[in-house]
């Protein structure tokens, strides 16, 4: 199975997507904090990662960036996750590397779909 880090500020949205995850019988990991995913991925090796667009400090384009320049992250796949869902916010999303683009709410069936259909 894989290893999938969640990046998001909000502590209720990654309870959300852990509960999501449970049943899909992959590992998961969660990071609170932008500014750590580059020690987190080195440390923890995901495969994928659902990475929320608006977070403080540093939103997920400008972290998805910093983690193109991490080796661990070479082969990870990025999802945002995001409540900005016009068709720009997703085409930007994409063009700055990630695999696909999911808009809050979201459901349970939506995620395993996407960690199906990337995994």
């Amino acid at each position: 199975m894989a290893k999938i880090l969640i990046i998001d500020d909000s502590p209720a949205d990654i309870r959300f997507m852990t509960e999501a995850l449970k049943s899909s019988g992959h590992t998961v990991v969660s990071l609170g904090d932008p500014m750590s995913a580059e020690v987190t991925v080195e440390a923890e090796r995901p495969d994928l990662a659902l990475l929320d667009v608006v977070m403080p400090q540093r939103n997920g384009y400008e972290t998805l960036r910093a983690l193109k320049r991490v080796p661990a992250a070479a082969n990870m796949k990025v999802i945002f996750v995001s409540s900005k869902g016009s068709d720009t916010d997703v085409k930007w999303g994409l063009r700055q590397g990630a695999v696909d683009y999911l808009i809050k709410p979201y459901t349970p069936e939506q995620v395993t779909a996407l960690l199906s259909r990337h995994l």
